[in-house]
């Protein structure tokens, strides 16, 4: 990050004083450093909590154990691991300008973001297909969306993601890059990802926009069949209409957590394809406000469940009682 002002950065210096190759450091403001600390340290604290007890509410419960709350578990422990292990080391390299924790981890801790990333995708991706059939065929929902079905999303979730996350990064692709990203990989203390590479734009359509416009077909094919499908319920059966509307309500929630994550993390992806456009000239220190951007969706998710689910709120108050009692 290369930033001349003044009420950003204080000074320059190296992150490695002793060495010869070490990158240069942009030294910010105590002004500046001191309230982003706490915000991101907030920040960090509110999605490990706040995902573990999305986790410990449901697993707690018999009654929730449904497929489409599997899903929901899963994309939690997503969220808690980006919250947990991603998020921290991320916040210094963020902060310092430069990265303290070795070669290998750099490469292993861009490969788990990667990872995370592509995990949440392809859970709220399977999330719409269980969507799909409550609400369009609820008659087949509960022959085709089996707890058995469901661990098998959540499995072809991670395993897939882990193979691409960690692949991509170890592969260690052989692109043309500018002789400034050039000089910053090379030199210690710089640990660079995607952005500013051409990968990051194959990346970018194949593991964000594609599954994303896959979600939008599903979503808005969804609301669409529902309107109809809800009037011609509510001529036969009271208890079938209010099966609908239970199931309609819980798949406009998480229309609303898929909406979320878009806005949280579109800006990003829209940076990696536009930067080789632009003859990379996008600023680095965009690159990192959009990536945190990104990262406060781990926050949202919990907050929804909250707002939106009346059984989230109730659950959650016994297991509170149960825990309040214990201690």
């Amino acid at each position: 990050m290369n930033l001349s002002q003044p009420w950003i950065a204080k000074s320059f210096g190296l992150c490695f004083a002793s060495l010869n190759n070490s990158c240069i450091k942009t030294v910010y403001s105590p002004v500046l450093r001191a309230p982003l600390y706490l915000l991101f340290t907030i920040t960090i604290i509110l999605i490990v909590f706040g995902n573990l007890w999305v986790i410990c509410t449901i697993i707690s419960f018999q009654q929730l154990h449904t497929p489409t709350n599997y899903l929901i578990v899963s994309m939690a422990v997503s969220d808690l691991l980006l919250g947990s292990f991603v998020m921290p080391p991320r916040m210094i390299h963020s902060l310092e300008t430069c990265w303290y924790f070795g070669d290998f981890f750099c490469k292993f801790h861009s490969g788990t973001d990667f990872m995370l990333c592509n995990a949440s995708v392809l859970h709220l991706t399977f999330i719409s297909i269980d969507r799909y059939y409550a609400v369009c065929q609820p008659l087949q929902y509960h022959s085709r969306m089996t707890t058995r079905v469901s661990v098998f999303m959540i499995l072809v979730s991670w395993c897939f993601s882990a193979f691409f996350g960690f692949g991509i990064i170890f592969s260690e692709f052989k692109i043309e890059r500018r002789t400034t990203e050039e000089l910053h990989l090379a030199c210690k203390g710089g640990c660079l990802a995607l952005h500013g590479r051409e990968i990051g734009v194959t990346y970018s359509i194949v593991f964000y926009f594609l599954p994303m416009f896959i979600i939008v077909s599903i979503y808005s094919r969804i609301f669409v069949i529902a309107l109809r499908h809800v009037r011609v319920i509510n001529n036969y059966s009271t208890c079938s209409s209010s099966v609908s509307k239970k199931d309609m309500k819980a798949t406009k929630t998480l229309a609303i957590v898929i909406g979320v994550f878009m806005s949280c993390w579109t800006p990003y992806f829209m940076c990696n394809i536009i930067d080789p456009i632009v003859n990379h000239t996008i600023p680095a220190l965009l690159y990192e406000v959009l990536m945190w951007v990104a990262y406060l969706n781990a926050v949202f998710n919990p907050l929804i469940y909250a707002f939106f689910y009346r059984w989230f709120r109730e659950k959650s108050k016994l297991l509170y009682e149960k825990l309040y009692k214990l201690c």
